[in-house]
């Protein structure tokens, strides 16, 4: 019994890609919320109080954030990620693209959602911020690693 459990962690399957189960649907939302913005619609901006260069950076912000968060992904593939250069790249375009996440997250809510308290805070742009930190703390974590080993 201690032999098992002292391998414990040799004995679970290492599933590289188990980021990519966040990203994507991670990423699907910031594209998909970014496209139902378009054409971008200033009164919309008028209506949150928001000036338009805001508003545009929003717009697009949210779409390159999705797709910078799936293009970091392909810097972990097997072949990529041997490629010293790319696997910088993707780390930082990830890190970057979580940033971006956290800064039009935030911003929600305080232009829109305005909550009095964290009780307030709807769930779904709470999962949506802790994602977004998630990826610009970790970056592409796994790759970074096996750089160091």
């Amino acid at each position: 019994m201690k032999s098992i459990i002292k391998n414990y962690w040799k004995l679970l399957p290492n599933f590289d890609w188990s980021h990519i189960l966040l990203r994507i649907p991670l990423a699907v939302v910031f594209i998909q919320q970014g496209l139902s913005k378009f054409p971008v619609n200033y009164s919309m901006a008028d209506g949150l109080g928001i000036n338009h260069l805001t508003w545009l950076i929003v717009c697009y912000g949210e779409i390159l954030a999705g797709v910078g968060l799936l293009v970091g992904a392909v810097a972990t593939l097997y072949g990529f990620k041997d490629i010293s250069a790319f696997a910088v790249i993707g780390d930082l375009l990830t890190r970057f693209s979580g940033i971006v996440m956290c800064c039009i997250t935030t911003g929600v809510f305080w232009t829109v959602i305005k909550p009095q308290s964290l009780a307030d805070v709807d769930m779904f742009h709470l999962f949506l911020w802790v994602g977004g930190l998630y990826f610009a703390l970790r970056g592409n974590w796994a790759v970074a690693q096996e750089k160091k080993a």
